[in-house]
């Protein structure tokens, strides 16, 4: 009992043919020692060689949980445990002694902050992968980092780090309502984004028109543009088959950028990549004409589209 006064960071409990002090630390005591039959030891002395997982027990004396309950009682706590663990939210309802639990049980219904706490946790442990990155999702992000690598402020910085860095700006109020990680795959991600928007400044209601999802061609049909998800401010791309691009003089532009122009063949396979349409026509259609006419010759491949 004087040992355990005198120590009670050294308190240590039995665990899988060892001991795990109230400190943290493991003990083991020497291989023949009876005191490996004993639940709860004091320790006295221990010494932990350099690299070794545990510490040595050279002197100790058994006890009983109640003795070392009472010495190391300035270390009891108890309270709700919720972390990330395992890929998901673990809630515990926990009485221990520093590092050693004394009593666990599962929560059903954990306090909300911390289990918003855990995810927050998750996210930065896992990555936006937990999320449910849809096709729309990542075209949002697209543009947004478009705009964000062309204009900088005040569109936001949507990378995994300052993703990660805000969450709790952008994932609200969905953070606060979830339980568990399948909660976080539920959350509607574009929905979420467009709070980064810049909202404040007035600027969010230019978006659609700086970072376009789809221009209009001269048939009257809408073509989506693919923007890079890298975030570089490289130009989105444009892909239409040359027929369709006939009549338009200047390459589009989106932000002030001219977009990427990916000419296709009847078939839609690539037959030329330009950014400025009017040198195009003026100089590489010829070319491409000569191939296409050859290959597709029921299609009209006018001298001066």
């Amino acid at each position: 009992v004087v040992t355990a006064l005198a120590h009670p960071e050294r308190v240590a409990r039995a665990r899988g043919g060892g001991f795990l002090m109230v400190s943290g630390t493991g003990a083991e005591p020497e291989r023949e020692s009876r005191l490996r039959e004993a639940s709860w030891l004091a320790v006295a002395v221990a010494d932990r060689p350099a690299g070794a997982a545990s510490a040595r027990v050279r002197l100790a004396a058994a006890i009983d949980e109640r003795t070392a309950r009472e010495a190391a009682a300035p270390l009891f706590a108890e309270g709700q445990e919720v972390r990330w663990a395992d890929g998901d939210v673990r809630a515990r309802e926990v009485s221990r002694l520093g590092a050693v639990v004394l009593r666990e049980r599962n929560l059903a219904r954990p306090e909300p902050a911390l289990v918003r706490a855990a995810l927050l946790e998750g996210l930065a442990e896992t990555g936006l992968g937990l999320l449910e990155w849809t096709p729309g999702a990542r075209g949002l992000r697209a543009r947004m980092a478009f705009l964000r690598g062309v204009l900088g402020e005040p569109w936001a910085d949507v990378s995994d780090a300052a993703l990660l860095a805000r969450a709790e700006d952008w994932l609200e109020p969905e953070l606060s309502r979830a339980r568990r990680r399948a909660d976080l795959a539920r959350v509607k991600v574009a929905e979420a984004l467009r709070r980064l928007l810049p909202w404040a400044s007035g600027q969010a209601g230019r978006f659609a028109e700086l970072a376009p999802e789809s221009v209009e061609l001269p048939d009257g049909r809408r073509v989506r543009l693919a923007y890079p998800e890298g975030g570089s401010g490289e130009p989105p791309v444009l892909a239409a088959r040359v027929q369709q691009l006939f009549g338009v003089r200047e390459t589009p532009r989106v932000a002030g950028v001219p977009v990427r122009v990916h000419l296709l063949s009847p078939a839609g396979r690539p037959a030329a990549v330009t950014s400025d349409l009017e040198s195009f026509w003026a100089d590489g259609y010829r070319a491409v004409r000569a191939d296409l006419r050859g290959r597709y010759p029921k299609h009209a491949w006018p001298e001066r589209p």
